[in-house]
């Protein structure tokens, strides 16, 4: 005979109570919260969460803040390359979305000459 349910995990304390969504994004936190993240510092799998955006990495003692359930997030990333692109200057991408720019204008420049000439 087949199972009827699922194995809950940490949310098992609730029970039957409070929903299967609600439960199921508990658990989809507590699991966020309690696993070990890389260290940006030593890249070793020691990161912990101290306190809600409180992050320490074990080995190297390093602290940092993060978000409430994850010490990286989208905005953070986000962040952390405006960040680097201010200080470092412009990327690769960066050069060649400028070349590309400047080339256009070029082009435009010299048929707007163009066309000024064969009016005159």
């Amino acid at each position: 005979m087949a199972k009827r349910t699922q194995k809950s995990g940490a949310t098992a304390r609730f029970g039957a109570r409070y929903g299967v969504t609600v439960r199921r994004r508990a658990g989809s936190a507590i699991a966020k919260k309690s696993r070990n993240y890389t260290c940006p510092e030593c890249h070793y799998p020691k990161v912990s969460r101290q306190v809600a955006g409180i992050w320490e990495c074990k080995k190297c003692e390093h602290k940092f803040t993060g978000g409430v359930w994850e010490p990286f997030t989208r905005a953070s990333d986000s962040n952390n390359r405006i960040t680097r692109r201010g200080m470092e200057g412009a990327t690769a991408t960066d050069m060649t979305v400028i070349a590309q720019q400047a080339a256009l204008d070029y082009e435009r420049k010299l048929a707007e000459e163009s066309s000024n000439d064969e009016e005159e």
